[in-house]
This record gives structure tokens, sequence and C-alpha cells, in this order.
């Protein structure tokens, strides 16, 4: 679903990421993990569209960025770590606006919006100022809109920071839902011990580097990934 292949990102001729090839297949929930500043958003930021890049290439459903971006678009999800919406509008008439955008049809939207939304638990805030809403609400108000098209890759970067710890639960019951339906997720996480639990496969960058990846197991070992990712990163 996914193909990172020789990747790499500078700014100001300095590397953030430094020949990073990865694979993410269907049915993956794969952690990215790595301190501030390895490379994570960087490596997201290009999957999604959003940054170019000169070095490599980065194929979704088999097409490469470069060549057919908007087709990769329409397959892909992206959330970044502070979700910066239009606060002027409801939370209805944001999810009808993304739906407009992902050319959802109305019946299955009003469907999937009236699902997700209760499962977030802000039904009752949707016909709201976006503006009005906690950072809270706003992260699952962006989660529903990112499940709307049903995307075969989701692409998160932290998406558990902001949400309480019945969002947390419901968010990976989705993920795990969507991934045996044949979507693939990767996303970065600094909450370890979330990664260990919910990830089949982890990748681990340092300094824009990849250092380690594959099955979660395998990656662990008889460790705790607290553990590997320390010695790993101290190394």
């Amino acid at each position: 679903m996914l193909q990172i292949v020789h990747f790499s990102k500078s700014y100001e001729g300095k590397k953030a990421v430094d020949n990073l090839s990865l694979e993410v297949k269907s049915g993956d929930i794969y952690g990215f993990i790595g301190h501030n500043g390895a490379g994570k958003t960087t490596t997201l930021k290009a999957i999604s569209g959003i940054l170019d890049f000169e070095e490599g290439d980065i194929i979704i459903d088999g097409i490469s960025i470069k060549k057919d971006a908007l087709t990769c678009k329409k397959k892909m999800a992206y959330i970044p770590d502070n979700p910066d919406i239009y606060e002027h509008l409801t939370g209805m008439e944001f999810l009808r606006f993304i739906g407009d955008i992902y050319e959802v049809p109305k019946e299955e939207r009003a469907i999937r919006i009236e699902k997700y939304a209760d499962d977030f638990e802000i039904r009752a805030a949707l016909m709201d100022s976006i503006g009005s809403y906690s950072h809270g609400m706003k992260q699952k108000l962006v989660l529903i809109s990112a499940f709307l098209h049903k995307p075969k890759l989701l692409l998160l970067d932290e998406p558990f920071v902001g949400l309480d710890p019945q969002a947390s639960h419901t968010l990976k019951t989705l993920m795990k839902e969507m991934c045996s339906e044949g979507s693939a997720i990767f996303f970065s996480t600094h909450v370890l011990e979330v990664a260990e639990k919910l990830c089949n496969k982890i990748a681990v960058i340092k300094g824009g580097k990849l250092i380690e990846s594959g099955e979660t197991d395998e990656v662990r070992g008889n460790q705790s990934l607290e553990d590997v990712f320390l010695e790993l990163v101290k190394e």
C-alpha cells in the first residue's frame, strides 16, 4: 500500500531524512517512532504530498506521488499533529466539506458521520462552531473526517495527543477495524506502550536515518519496546 524508496529530504543543505526505504502492506498498523526532530513529520508530509522532494520516490498503492499526486491523495487521509481547521464552520459543515472533496455519496456520508460522531461522542456538538471546540474535540472531528472516505492509507502524526482515554480506545478500535478491511495505517507516536500493543510493525528513525524496522515482536525481542528504543537511540 505504501512504498518509500530511498527517500531523502534536505533543508538548507542538511538532510532531515536520509535514504529512507520502508514498505507498509495492506492490513498493517505500522508505528513510526523517534525523538523530536528525527524526521517523522517530514516523512509523513512527503508521503501525503504536502512536501516536495528530489531524492527517491514514494508510491501509494502502486502509483508514484511524484507522477500522479491527485490520484494518490484520493486514496489516503493525513492528520497532522496539530489540527488546523476552519473555525468559522460548524463541525457538520466541515465534515460535509470533506465529504464533497472526496466525493463521498451523500447517503453514505450521512451514515458514516452518524456512526463516527457517536463513536467519538461528539454528535451533539456537530452543529456548534468549531471555534468553540476544545483541542480534544477538534482532534475527534479531524479523525472523523479522515475515516469518512474510507481511505486505503491513513497517515497520522501523534494521533493520541489530546485525546481522553475513551477517545483513545475508540481510535484504536477503529484503526483495527480499518486494517481488517484491507487498509493500512502508518503513524508516528511518542507513546511507546500504545505502539507496542497496537502495531504489528515498528520502524525507528534517528537523525533522519532508519535504524530498525520489522515485525513488532522481532524488533522488541524479549524486552519492552521502550527499552529497545532507548538502546537503539543511545547507540
